[in-house]
Parts: C-alpha cells; sequence; structure tokens
C-alpha cells in the first residue's frame, strides 16, 4: 500500500557513503548488484592490491593506539607482518614479496612521523546531514595541526596504489571532501585541507578546499542520491527483470575488467578481458 505524505512533512534522508554513491556514478548495473540485488550475485575471487592496501591500512591504524614508547618503525612492520592477508596473490612467492614490499612502505612512512604527534582520530567513523541526505564515511587518520592564528583540521587518507597522484587527484575526490564536511561539523571546527599521502612513493598531495568548493562537492553528492534515491526507489516497487537496464544499465568500459561482477555482465565482458587477481600489484 502506497504511505499517504501529508503536507509539510520533512522529506526522508537519503542515507549515503561516499562509496555507495561513487558506484552509481560509474555503473548502476554494478550499483544494484552491490547494494540492491538480494541475494547479492557471487563476486570474483579477492584482488591482491586489496589485500596490500588492507594489511598496510591496518598496520597504520594498529601502529597509533600503541603505547607511545612502542610507537617503532620495527613495530609498524611488525604489525604488517602479522596482519597479512594472503589472498589474491599468483603464489606464495609473490604474496612473500608483496608482504616484504608493504612492510619496507609502511617503516619508510613511519620513520618520518613523530610518534608524539596524537592524531585527532583513527578510522574515525564521521556523518553529516543536510535536507536532502545523510553521509557517512570513515576517516583514516584525522589530524589536528598548528595553523596561522589557531589549528586546522587535516583529513589524511592512506594510498597504496602503483599509480602516481596528483593534486586533481585530492581536489577532485568527493569522498574526500565530504569527509572533510563531516569531520567540521562533528567537531565545530573548520575543515578544508585534505591530503593523500602515497606510501610507495611517499609523496603528500594536499588540497586545501574552499567553503564554495566544499558545498559543490555536497551539492553534486545530493543530485547523484537523489537518483539513486530514485532507482533504489523502484526496485523496493517490484521492478520487473527484464526492465532493470533501464533503470540500472551498464557502463561497460575498460575498467570492466577490474569489476567484481564481470561474470554476470556480458556488455562489461565485450568491453574489457578480465584481469587477474594479482594484476593490480607493482612489480617487484
Amino acid at each position: 500500500m502506497e504511505q499517504l505524505g501529508f503536507e509539510g512533512m520533512p522529506q526522508r534522508l537519503y542515507p549515503c557513503t561516499p562509496t555507495r554513491l561513487s558506484a552509481w556514478l560509474d555503473c548502476p548495473r554494478r550499483y544494484r548488484m552491490s547494494y540492491l540485488d538480494r541475494p547479492a550475485p557471487p563476486k570474483g575471487p579477492p584482488w591482491g592490491h586489496n589485500s596490500l592496501g588492507a594489511a598496510v591500512h591496518n598496520a597504520l591504524a594498529g601502529w597509533w593506539r600503541l603505547p607511545l614508547a612502542r610507537r617503532t618503525v620495527a613495530a609498524a612492520g611488525t604489525l604488517v607482518d602479522r596482519g597479512w592477508i594472503d589472498q589474491g596473490f599468483a603464489d606464495e612467492t609473490q604474496s612473500v614479496r608483496q608482504r616484504e614490499r608493504a612492510i619496507a612502505m609502511v617503516e619508510a612512512y613511519v620513520a618520518r612521523l613523530d610518534p608524539a604527534d596524537e592524531p585527532l582520530g583513527i578510522e574515525r567513523t564521521v556523518a553529516t546531514r543536510t535536507d536532502k541526505i545523510a553521509v557517512s564515511g570513515r576517516i583514516d587518520r584525522l589530524d589536528s595541526r598548528p595553523a596561522d592564528t589557531d589549528t586546522e583540521l587535516v583529513v589524511v587518507d592512506y594510498k597504496t596504489g602503483r599509480h602516481l597522484l596528483t593534486a586533481d587527484d585530492a581536489r577532485s575526490s568527493m569522498a574526500l571532501a565530504l569527509y572533510a564536511l563531516a569531520a567540521g561539523r562533528v567537531l565545530r571546527q573548520p575543515c578544508h585541507r585534505v591530503e593523500l599521502h602515497h606510501l610507495p612513493t611517499g609523496e603528500i598531495i594536499t588540497w586545501a578546499h574552499t567553503a564554495e568548493s566544499l558545498a559543490r562537492h555536497l551539492s553534486r553528492a545530493e543530485d547523484i542520491a537523489q537518483e539513486c534515491a530514485a532507482a533504489d526507489e523502484r526496485m523496493r516497487e517490484g521492478l520487473p527483470a527484464d526492465a532493470r537496464d533501464e533503470i540500472f544499465p551498464p557502463r561497460p568500459s575498460p575498467s570492466c575488467g577490474w569489476c567484481d561482477y564481470l561474470r554476470h555482465c556480458p556488455e562489461g565482458a565485450t568491453a574489457a578481458a578480465p584481469r587477474r587477481p594479482w594484476d593490480g600489484l607493482a612489480t617487484t
């Protein structure tokens, strides 16, 4: 039965994460398979680069949670070793080499940190809402650093991929912008600076948003969320299987080779050959 609305009732907020919104932008069919299909279609095998990235992120979070006296370079490497995720690799030899590479990059990164410079948050979940969306996400690290007259909040995102990053990656990231907005509102302090810390190269890519640029990212997120909400509602209404591509069309591209649902998507399989689970790893 259709629920009746009443004039003046507040609009129902659309709960989302930046990852969910990006999935819709990338490919509505993949979005449907990820978030709406029940049961969800089986995914492909685990990715080696995801295993490496998760092990590095977990180790860095664990390092900051150690007592100050134990925050050493060697401890960071030990955390990677103990928390290694042995999935998505061609064989044991490749897994061992990638583990050694991950240990080396984490130790090199931690060697440049001040263990006493306590972050405001590690793997911290932040959230905010507008009159259209309720958005939340988890920040790798949230810093408070000295500024000209006070302190400033800085959103830090760890990156372990093999591709080099530029300031445009930080500037254009809707996720980082939403994290900055949410962190600022949660802590009642403006947050404009976002950073990508690329561990393979040691590069730190920084972007300082303005209030206007953050507002543009938020407006874009609201627009995407409205599209998602309308599509979600069609599914809840019992959208016939033969009509799903009208609402959730595939967007085939060369990146389809990396999709977890490639086996279920003829258009994607035509657009790109499937990638091997270890193809996203840097060669050593």
